[in-house]
Order: structure tokens, then sequence, then C-alpha cells
């Protein structure tokens, strides 16, 4: 969910690999040249997923997770961590730190504080929804502290990255929420709720920003849902200014879910929304009175150097999603395209949260049925498996990585855990670092290969995942078990019946599959790329 990092360590970095280079007619042809072999490689990238012992999350070798804590166990600030974790997004910390925002997904039940008891900062004395910090040591991952930031809002489902703080989305357009809240992630206490009318009010899902222009991008998350812009008018004061939906140029009322992979980009303009916070949860009816197009149930969104890539759901030919890439610059135009689709739920079954790895590999969770994996492409149009919820068949959740790209963080939503991933990950240097060091097949973990046992201190992802981590405990107490069981998430699913269905699929067939989509998203991906590194080369 995170944004694309712009650091100069990242920019280094991009400069480094070597990605798929083309424009106009010459990209399309490659396009068309990957789409006619199977890209569908499950062991080729990181290796296959090997089996975990403690029964939570199979890892390739050599990775291994962390149980950073779970629900019903106590924060450092007196209150307790919540139940269904969501969106997250890293920043850095002072001291060397890394901060970890994250949004629980909840409606009335299983909250940081008992029914009833809402701090005098509740957004709403009823609701449950909250946004939690957890902060880590930057070298090692260990938990340093955790605390409430937010509550007192609805369905907090994802968001994003921004320069002002994390950004947190209500999905949920009930009288009185359906708002973005802006969250400092330097806050060590509850702080006073910073809600964004102007970004509308409706069901939002994620939020991605350009930093250059200060739009805001908006999903939401409704089967005749709209695409948003926020552009501020003036830079200085980000969230006034006018909130547009996205509309194909002469079309009207555009049905995205039919636009098919390898068509060429269509043309779109931006229309205004007149009444960003309107007492009805109308937000898109205006905006498709105007012509606004329609995507069915738009979820995560990844801003990068080369578009914006954003997820449909339950968009394409069978209604098991699509992603799309976005080019806009701020301007009154730009382009939308399709650049994968499903066909065949082994292939592609229902993504949802998605980012961008430092290096320029695109990451995202799925929410099907045909098993619960995080998923990724390779910038030379591999689709690789990179873990597997093993302890149950709901969803993965928050995909993000940290600021420095040496550890990913995601949750195990309804299982009511959070996880810290590390171990060989393509290496992100510092400016001035020489080209010489390793591109990821044999990089040493940028931090501790600590592990996520059943005790919340050990467990390894792989039979060679190193240990060369601390010993000291990454949850906050107690096993694995502590108030995080299936059952525990299911009553948070009943309190919550706008929770998302779970279920997070993606079994692959080795010999195939809709080929072209994996091909197309890697190959602009490496496109993007390859333009920022000739314009910084220039």
């Amino acid at each position: 969910m995170t944004a694309m990092p712009t650091s100069s360590a990242i920019v280094h970095r991009l400069r480094r690999r070597t990605f798929l280079s083309a424009s106009g007619a010459a990209f399309a042809a490659i396009l068309v040249q990957l789409g006619r072999r199977p890209r569908v490689a499950r062991a080729a990238v990181y290796g296959e997923l090997v089996p975990d012992p403690d029964g939570i999350l199979d890892l390739p070798a050599g990775f291994s997770y962390r149980i950073v804590d779970q629900f019903g166990e106590a924060m450092d600030d007196g209150y307790t961590v919540p139940s269904l974790p969501d969106g997250m997004a890293t920043f850095a910390g002072p001291g060397g730190t890394v901060i970890l925002m994250r949004n629980h997904e909840l409606l009335v039940g299983d909250g940081p504080y008992e029914p009833g008891a809402p701090p005098p900062e509740a957004f709403d004395p009823i609701g449950m929804g909250c946004v939690t910090r957890v902060v880590f040591d930057g070298a090692t991952y260990e938990r340093l502290s955790s605390n409430l930031v937010l509550c007192g809002t609805l369905s907090n489902c994802a968001g994003g990255w921004s320069p002002w703080g994390w950004l947190s989305c209500e999905e949920n357009a009930t009288v009185g929420h359906g708002y973005v809240f802006v969250c400092d992630p330097l806050a060590d206490g509850v702080q006073e709720p910073q809600p964004q009318p102007n970004l509308g009010r409706f069901k939002h899902e994620a939020a991605a920003v350009d930093t250059e222009t200060g739009a805001i991008y908006l999903t939401e998350d409704l089967e005749d849902s709209c695409l948003y812009r926020f552009l501020p008018d003036d830079p200085a004061e980000p969230f006034k200014g006018r909130l547009q939906a996205l509309k194909v140029v002469g079309v009207d009322v555009a049905l995205t879910t039919d636009m098919e992979v390898g068509a060429a980009p269509v043309a779109i303009e931006w229309v205004d929304v007149d009444e960003p916070d309107p007492e009805a949860d109308n937000v898109r009816v205006q905006a498709q009175a105007k012509g606004a197009a329609i995507f069915v149930r738009g979820e995560g969104i990844v801003y990068t150097d080369g578009g914006i890539y954003v997820v449909a759901t339950t968009g394409g030919p069978i209604g098991k999603g699509q992603i799309f890439r976005l080019i806009d610059d701020g301007g009154a135009q730009g382009t939308l395209e399709v650049v994968a689709a499903s066909t065949d739920t082994a292939f592609l079954d229902m993504p949802d949260n998605i980012t961008m790895a430092p290096w320029g590999e695109l990451f995202f969770c799925e929410d099907g049925s045909n098993g619960n994996y995080l998923r990724g492409l390779t910038a030379d149009g591999e689709l690789f498996d990179f873990a597997l919820n093993v302890i149950s068949q709901n969803e993965l959740a928050g995909v993000c990585f940290s600021p420095a790209g040496d550890a990913l963080f995601v949750n195990l939503q309804k299982d009511n855990m959070t996880l810290v991933i590390t171990g060989p990950f393509p290496q992100v240097p510092e400016p001035g670092e020489t080209d010489s060091d390793s591109d990821g097949s044999d990089s040493d973990s940028g931090g501790t290969d600590g592990t996520g046992g059943t005790d919340g201190t050990d467990g390894t992802g792989g039979t060679d995942g190193a240990t060369g981590g601390t010993d000291s405990d990454a949850s906050s107490g107690g096993d694995s078990d502590g108030g995080g069981d299936a059952d525990t998430g299911g009553e948070a699913t009943t309190a919550g019946e706008e929770t998302p269905d779970s279920g997070c699929g993606c079994t692959t067939d080795p010999d195939g599959g809709d080929v072209l989509a994996s091909a197309a998203v890697a190959g602009l991906v490496g496109l993007a790329v390859s333009e920022r590194r000739r314009r910084d080369d220039d």
C-alpha cells in the first residue's frame, strides 16, 4: 500500500538493475513477444515455498518471518492490539527506527478498548475502526513500542503513504463517516482526528500520492465505483482543492471492466465533483452524471514514476480482477490501459492490496478462493508466489516494504496477526555505493533473520533460513494463540458486516496461464524504470 519511495537511495538502486527498455511501437512489440510464451514461474525468482513447521506462513528458503503482535495483546500505551489489521505503510523514524502505520477494519467490536469507554479523542464514540503505530529497530526489526493513534472511525480498510503522514481510509459511508484521515507517524499517543472532507465522503479503499504534483489518487470499493483524483490549489495546502473523477474521452460512463489486455490505451480526462462531502453517499452518482467511468470494486493503488497501478478486484472478463496502468501528470488528460486481467483464477484471483518494491517488482495480495498468497511480478515478466497463508483460508493484507527495502510487512487479517519478513531481498545501496553489490540472488538480509514461531519469538520460513537475529521477543507477549485465532477473527467479521470476504487465492499453473497479462505489467514496470534511469543520466 505504500507509494513508490523517492529517496536518492532508491533511485540509485533502480539505475543499477537491468530492466526491459523500449518506447512506442518497439515496446508494444515486446509485449506481444512476451505474451506468446509462458511467463508463470513459481520457483524461478525467490525459489519454491518451503512448508513452515509452525503452520503459519510458507516462504522461500532463506526468508523468515517474525510475529510482530496479535489481537488482544497489550500495547505500550495501555490499549490492546485491535483485530482485523489491514492497510499499512512504513516511514523512516528518528534514530534509525522504522515506523509502521496500520489500519484496523472494524465497526463496533474487537477494538483497542472496551465498548463504551472511548478516549476523548475518538472521532465517534461508537466506532472501533482505528490506526495503530508500531516502532521497530531499523537494523534488527525488533519491536520497540506500539500505540494507538486514531480511533472512533469505521472500517479503516486500506490507505496510503504520503509526505504528510499515513492516509487512513474509511470504507464505510455511514452518515458522518467515509473520510480519509491524516495520521502523524511520530504520534506516540492518541491524536485528535484529522478528517479531510475535500477528498470526498464515500467508501474509500486506498490512496496514492504523486509527490511532484501533490495529486492524490483515490479508489472506491463498490461494484459501480469511480476512480478519483484530488488536485490541490496550492502545494503548501495539500488538502484544499478539487476532487475529480476519471472519464474516458468520448465515452460517457465507460465500463472499464470491458477493457482488454493488449488494447491500445484510451485517452482519459477528469470531471469535477461538485459536492465532495454530501449528506448522501452519492459522490460517484455526481461523477457519473458527468460521464465518469465505472470501475468494478476499486481497491489497491500504487504510484510509481512510470505510472499509477490501480486494482479492480472483481473487474475483467470473468470477474476475478484487473490491474490498470494510469498515466497522468496532473493535467487535463492522460491515458488508461489494462495490463492484467484474470481469465483463469489459477493465474490471478481477485487482486487486492498492491505495492512496488524499491527494486521494481510489483507485490500484491489476492482475496480469492484458490489459496491465500502474496504474489509478485518481476521486471522481465515472471509471475511468482512469495508467501502462502497456511494457518487458515483467510486473506493477506497490507503488504508494504521498509524504507530501505530490507523487510516486508504483511497482515494475516482475520487470523489477527502482523508479520515482518526478512531475507535475501535485493539490496538497495546508499548514495555513493558502487554497483558491485549483489542483485538479490546472493544478497544478505538487510535485517535480522528473526523468525516467527508459535511462541512469537522464533520460527522459520525456510529450512535454510538464517537465525542470526536477536533472541528478544518480537511480539508483545504470549504465544501465537493469544487472541488471534480464527474464531476471534470470525467474531470480528460478524460485528462488521461490511468486512470484505475472506480468502486470497492464487494457485499457479506452471505450464502457462494468461501470460500476456503478467508480461505486460512487468514490461511496463521495466519501461518506467528505464525512463527514470535515462532522466537521471541526462
